[in-house]
């Protein structure tokens, strides 16, 4: 088979770290199932359990689940006076935060800070960087994505989600929230489009699509095996957010018997972002 008819698949749970119902479940799907890579949220209270798990299980590729927006900052409260409150926290409603970031650039400098103090407790961890993303796809915001890029040689960062998934695609395999996957679709191609060019002059690798994005919680069994019946040749990441509770089906689905009898049937390659 030539190199381009090759089906390869990148299979990662984001927020690990967020809880330890979702860090078993991470580690539970990459030893009893298709799991292949985590994103690490370095600021949460389950991270350090996140971390000794992975340390336990050094064929997971564990990558920066960048948080800019619903969770908790690095820094305190008094070197990010335009992001967080007094908790730490930042804001949870992700259009106005969006917004304030495109437009106020007086928060550049301190966005700028807070993503360096979380590659830095990411790079305390020991782990391999197998990857970068976002917290709600943060990553690819135009002022973030640009201090990402500026800063790309010391941070340390090589590979990326470019976040896109072929509408046309979904549409034909998923029912329900057609507007609401319409518009995410259309936010996310135009931010891909706009990033995909610098990503490939300065050799960022990425995948050439990634499933999962328009289902928001729905990555359930059926879809999967829609997914595997669908997959196109090259690169591909199924993104999915496995715990065991709130969204046990996500877990359900990645430790299933038919969705792997699936994968060796078709021959799909099982690989992190780091073998991209």
């Amino acid at each position: 088979m030539r190199p381009a008819q090759i089906k390869r698949l990148i299979v990662n749970a984001d927020d690990f770290g967020r809880s330890e119902s979702i860090n078993e479940a991470v580690i539970r799907a990459h030893r009893e199932g298709i799991l292949t890579s985590a994103s690490l949220m370095v600021n949460e209270p389950a991270c350090q359990h996140a971390v000794s798990l992975a340390q336990q299980n050094p064929g997971l590729g564990v990558g920066l689940h960048l948080s800019l927006v619903c969770g908790l900052s690095a820094l305190p409260p008094g070197s990010l006076p335009g992001l967080v409150n007094a908790r730490s926290e930042f804001g949870c409603n992700p259009i106005k935060a969006g917004w304030r970031y495109f437009s106020e650039p007086s928060l550049r400098s301190q966005l700028r800070a807070e993503i360096r103090a979380q590659f830095d407790r990411f790079r305390a961890t020991g782990l391999p960087l197998d990857h970068l993303n976002g917290h709600l796809h943060f990553h690819l915001h135009p002022t973030i994505f640009g201090i990402l890029i500026e800063d790309a040689s010391g941070l340390g960062w090589n590979h990326f989600r470019l976040t896109r998934e072929p509408f046309w695609l979904n549409l034909s395999m998923a029912r329900g929230r057609v507007l609401y996957r319409a518009l995410h679709a259309l936010i996310f191609a135009a931010l891909s489009k706009r990033a995909i060019s610098t990503l490939r002059q300065r050799g960022k690798r990425h995948t050439g699509r990634v499933f999962g994005t328009l289902q928001n919680g729905r990555v359930d069994e059926a879809y999967v095996l829609e997914i595997l019946g669908h997959l196109p040749p090259g690169d591909s990441e199924l993104y999915s957010h496995p715990s065991l509770d709130e969204f046990r089906h996500e877990f359900e689905a990645l430790v299933s018997p038919r969705v792997s009898s699936t994968i060796r049937d078709a021959d799909i390659r099982l690989i992190r972002y780091g073998d991209l």
